[in-house]
């Protein structure tokens, strides 16, 4: 007897059935985007603590939290940053000087007095150390130098604006533009504690010896 087995085009089924498991994603890394103000910023507080030598792309992207990419991503080296942080240093100081400068005729004297005041360093710690750290690059640095010279220009001649409104004439008003910025800049530099029992007494003797007319 001829026994016949048909065969049937059925698919085969594999042995191993495929795991039910998907593949696992890989967890999205959370990014901090900063802007190019906040390099800026950080730069300028770590320049007022260390100096212009402290400025590394790689210190910087530490104190943010970030990688060096981020600031590449803004910035095409550590030059562009201090251009940056040189012209931001430089905006602010005008707008400051203009504040500390201007005044409604009458009030030329106690604007002067302000303007002494608000320079001494025991009032504006930090903006003082961030004005003599520019000052000490701008000793090595042919462009801070520039940077430097145009804002103490126009920082002596707004001054000397306002000693002139007080009544001086343009001579005694330059002379005492120059010293009073000589004072506030010099007393910063030195160690003068000890030196009077009452140094708000001694900076107001000072102060009205400046402007005295």
């Amino acid at each position: 007897m001829t026994i016949l087995c048909r065969m049937e085009n059925k698919p085969v089924k594999p042995l191993i059935k495929s795991s039910s498991v998907k593949p696992r994603k890989r967890a999205a890394v959370a990014r901090t985007q900063l802007d190019p103000e906040r390099w800026v910023d950080e730069a300028i507080d770590v320049l007022a603590r260390e100096g212009v030598s402290g400025l590394r792309v790689e210190v910087l992207a530490k104190r943010c939290g970030v990688t060096k990419g981020s600031f590449y991503w803004h910035f095409k080296d550590r030059q562009a940053l201090l251009d940056a942080l040189l012209a931001q240093w430089k905006i602010g100081r005008i707008r400051d000087i203009e504040k500390t400068t201007s005044v409604t005729a009458g009030q030329e004297s106690q604007q002067l007095h302000y303007a002494i005041e608000v320079y001494g360093a025991s009032r504006n710690r930090k903006g003082m150390s961030i004005e003599l750290a520019v000052r000490d690059w701008a000793r090595h640095d042919p462009q801070a130098a520039a940077i430097v010279e145009e804002v103490d220009l126009y920082r002596l001649q707004c001054t000397q604006k306002l000693f002139v409104a007080s009544g001086m004439s343009d001579a005694e008003a330059k002379s005492r533009s120059l010293l009073l910025y000589a004072c506030v800049f010099g007393l910063s530099l030195m160690h003068y504690t000890h030196f009077d029992d009452n140094l708000a007494d001694l900076k107001k003797r000072i102060a009205e010896r400046i402007i005295a007319s």
